[in-house]
């Protein structure tokens, strides 16, 4: 069976910002790339090259269905009319753009290449399938008891998760975990499982095949190709090029406004974020979304950064997203109970924790409208760029973060 059957099998933002990249920039040249940040494990050495063709070839093979289009129109979470009826024509037709693919020293070069409009839903489902099939590939040796012991590892593993946060009915968290899950099947197993043991705290899924199948709020906003492609977009001067960034939390309002309001803030570095962020914006914005460094640090300056601006912090959210675990979210939970509002989107810890390591591998865009990309992040280890674009790009966004802490996930 393949491991992707459907184009919904992925993270709810690639088509909340593939309907806004459909609507302002559908031809955009763009260019992604897949990096396997756990360099010590070969991955090509594991999957055979045969089998990731197999599986990238058949979602090309893939098209959005009547009833899935028919889901999409009647998502209204985040306000009636969330996509336009020209996106739906759109998606009818949708066929991923080709790929390439290189067996280069134990890893693999995979890149999509195309307009931004059809490129952008590759990432995710990318991820699925490089992490599937190497589970799977560590699977095939195992006797039928030792790979028992696997499942009845993670069953147990989610049962003590569940048993804590019973008894924390403050802690409030969606699964983000379709990018780097274990399998299709287990992320389906623990999604189903939250969502029937912890009704009130699990607040839904990424994943929009499992929000439609187990009927969960579909979760997400916008990430951080957004800002990296208007960067690129925009890069001919400094000037346009520090601009690029707030250009997108404008159209990002105009065109979603409260809904999808949750901004990401570390492309570039918080620092830039919150000097870039205005008071307007501050308060018009539902909230926050942290995705690398230290996060009690980030959540102490966004409730200084809204304070700074006259916003009481009690009426903001911060999402964190950053490399979860189950005592992290209860540290952070505590730390700030009382202060902001916190919730959480729990990615690899909580679909991939059965026993095995597992494994950061990222799909980022490298290219877009001719010129390469860049991510600072708060972690440089998370930094993607040519070291000389990423200079610049710290010159120009007066970055000075200098925290290098390798990627969990």
């Amino acid at each position: 069976m393949p491991i992707i059957h459907s184009l919904l099998d992925t993270d709810f933002y690639k088509f909340t910002m593939g309907h806004w990249v459909f609507k302002h920039y559908p031809n955009m040249p763009v260019r992604y790339a897949f990096t396997n940040r756990t360099a010590r494990v070969r991955l090509a050495d594991s999957i055979a090259e045969a089998d990731l063709r197999r599986e990238l070839d058949h979602v090309r093979t893939l098209r959005i269905n009547t009833s899935e289009i028919d889901y999409l129109r009647g998502i209204t979470a985040y306000g009636d009319g969330l996509f336009s009826p020209d996106y739906f024509s759109f998606l009818t037709t949708l066929q991923l753009p080709p790929y390439t693919l290189e067996r280069l020293d134990g890893t693999y070069r995979l890149e999509f290449a195309g307009p931004w409009c059809e490129t952008i839903y590759w990432e995710t489902l990318a991820l699925s399938i490089i992490n599937e099939l190497y589970y799977q590939a560590l699977l095939k040796p195992l006797s039928s008891l030792a790979r028992d012991v696997v499942t009845a590892t993670g069953t147990l593993r989610l049962a003590e998760k569940v048993n804590t946060l019973r008894a924390r009915p403050d802690i409030r968290f969606s699964d983000f975990g379709t990018r780097r899950r274990f399998s299709r099947d287990w992320q389906a197993y623990v999604v189903r499982t939250l969502s029937q043991e912890l009704p009130g705290q699990c607040l839904g899924t990424s994943n929009i095949a499992l929000a439609m199948q187990y009927g969960l709020r579909p979760i997400g906003t916008l990430a951080h190709e957004m800002f990296m492609v208007m960067a690129g977009f925009m890069s001919a001067t400094d000037d346009s090029l520090r601009a690029s960034h707030n250009r997108v939390l404008h159209e990002w309002w105009d065109e979603y406004s409260l809904g999808l309001s949750i901004a990401l803030t570390d492309t570039y570095g918080s620092a830039f974020f919150f000097r870039d962020m205005t008071a307007a914006q501050a308060r018009a914005w539902k909230g926050l979304r942290q995705d690398s460094g230290d996060p009690i640090a980030f959540g102490e300056q966004a409730i200084a950064f809204y304070e700074r601006h006259g916003v009481d912090p009690r009426d903001k959210l911060l999402v964190f997203s950053d490399g979860l675990d189950l005592g992290m979210i209860v540290t952070l939970a505590d730390h700030f109970a009382g202060r902001i509002q916190v919730t959480f989107g729990w990615g690899t810890n909580l679909t991939n924790d059965l026993g095995f390591e597992a494994l950061s591998l990222v799909v980022k865009v490298v290219e877009a409208s001719g010129q390469r990309t860049v991510k600072l992040s708060d972690n440089l280890a998370k930094a993607t760029g040519t070291a000389q674009d990423i200079e610049r790009y710290k010159r120009v966004f007066g970055h000075e973060v200098t925290t290098f802490d390798a990627c969990r996930y």
